[in-house]
């Protein structure tokens, strides 16, 4: 254990800041993990709201400090680019369907 004042309290911040760190990084976590169980099961609606949620999560740990604006940037740009690969398929098969039908009423 240290001796100085200055350290020991500097040790003491360093493990509150350490457990709030890790409790943002574990919700950040948590709501991705939200989005990618809802993209494999093709809610939409679910993946949306929780995708939403995490991006804002995510921003706000890069204002507090805890994660660099790039990881965030990154991770935000991978997760968006699965939400987007997931129901790109959805957004083509609906644009097909309206096509038939339009093709059918005239």
């Amino acid at each position: 254990m240290a001796n100085k004042r200055s350290v020991i309290k500097a040790i003491k911040q360093a493990a509150k800041r350490r457990v709030r760190n890790k409790s943002v990084e574990s919700r950040i976590k948590t709501f991705r993990k939200k989005v990618w169980i809802a993209i494999e099961e093709k809610d939409k609606e679910r993946a949306e709201k929780n995708l939403l949620i995490t991006l804002k999560e995510m921003d706000k740990a890069v204002t507090k400090g805890i994660w660099h604006r790039n990881e965030a940037a990154r991770k935000k740009s991978r997760l968006m680019k699965r939400f987007n690969a997931a129901f790109k398929e959805s957004k083509e098969a609906n644009a097909s369907k309206e096509v038939q039908v339009a093709t059918e009423t005239a």
